[in-house]
């Protein structure tokens, strides 16, 4: 019997599915990838989601996981929520994918006063420091129909996924990749995250798929999420990378005005502790004032 995997039906979740489902495929698996549609794709408002956004998108398939109407649900790893519901496993983080934003404008340059689209606080806090002089609106819908928009003269330009991109196969004429730097990600961009149901074969199969420094990265940035109480519709962001024994986490809160940006960035052995400490330290400096006053 074919390993079923359940994914959103958008263009981007499919090539997403397919690509996991590739990589079983290549160690002899048959793979089927079954097209569901979740409440985000209906058009429900967050507010109606206990995980507000990431619960939109990812609450039916992994029920669907939990039920055995499929046996993996593949996810963007930015849309899962902190914790894991009871009896669901990550059982793999395939090896990630570009984990930058890229800025893709209409022409080579800007105006002096560009309107430039993103839907996320976390993008758009940060991209009024780095172009107070920006016009920032609120976009949403797929890539395709993000690009569009600046195509046809609306926008100046949009700030994306590098890995949207790169896994759409699509090269837009004018692209900037923003340093993680000065353009913090979000936890888990550019990874993706394989559900099972813990102790099934089927997250057997799915850990050999598992890329192991991927992994590391995904679990520190998915802590502090969980440490600081965030989501994806808090302008939060943290980067992983593991540099040989050691992983480095850098990880910001910003108001959504780009008002008041705090960091941390630790390095460490232990990815629970970086985590911890990376936590602490934005505390200690006022993020949970900034989150709660969102969250309100």
């Amino acid at each position: 019997m074919p390993l079923r995997i359940g994914t959103r039906g958008s263009r981007l979740a499919l090539a997403q599915a397919e690509e996991v489902a590739g990589l079983l495929r290549e160690r002899g698996h048959d793979v089927d990838v079954v097209s569901m549609t979740t409440a985000g794709d209906r058009g429900a408002s967050p507010a109606s989601s206990p995980a507000g956004t990431k619960g939109l998108f990812v609450a039916e398939i992994t029920e669907a996981v939990s039920r055995g109407d499929v046996d993996l649900a593949v996810h963007s790893a930015k849309d899962l929520p902190s914790e894991d519901p009871p009896g669901i496993e990550v059982a793999s983080v395939p090896q990630r994918n570009l984990p930058y934003d890229v800025l893709v404008s209409r022409a080579e340059g800007l105006p002096d006063r560009p309107v430039v689209g993103t839907s996320s606080l976390r993008r758009r806090a940060q991209l009024v420091r780095l172009h107070p002089e920006a016009v920032v609106r609120d976009l949403r819908g797929n890539v395709d129909t993000r690009l569009r928009r600046v195509a046809e003269g609306h926008l100046d330009a949009l700030v994306l996924a590098a890995a949207g991109l790169s896994r759409l196969g699509l090269a837009p004429d004018h692209v900037r990749p923003l340093p993680v730097d000065d353009m913090v990600p979000a936890p888990g961009q550019g990874a993706l995250a394989v559900q099972a149901r813990t102790d099934d074969d089927a997250a057997e199969a799915a850990r050999a798929v598992d890329h192991r420094a991927s992994r590391t990265a995904f679990e520190t940035e998915r802590r502090v999420v969980a440490l600081l109480g965030g989501g994806c519709r808090l302008p939060l962001g943290a980067y992983a990378e593991t540099r040989g024994p050691a992983v480095r986490l850098l990880a910001v809160v910003v108001r959504p005005d780009g008002s008041d940006l705090l960091w941390s960035q630790v390095e460490g052995d232990d990815p629970e502790q970086v985590a911890g400490e990376a936590a602490e330290t934005l505390l200690a400096a006022g993020a949970g004032s900034i989150l709660a006053d969102l969250r309100t």
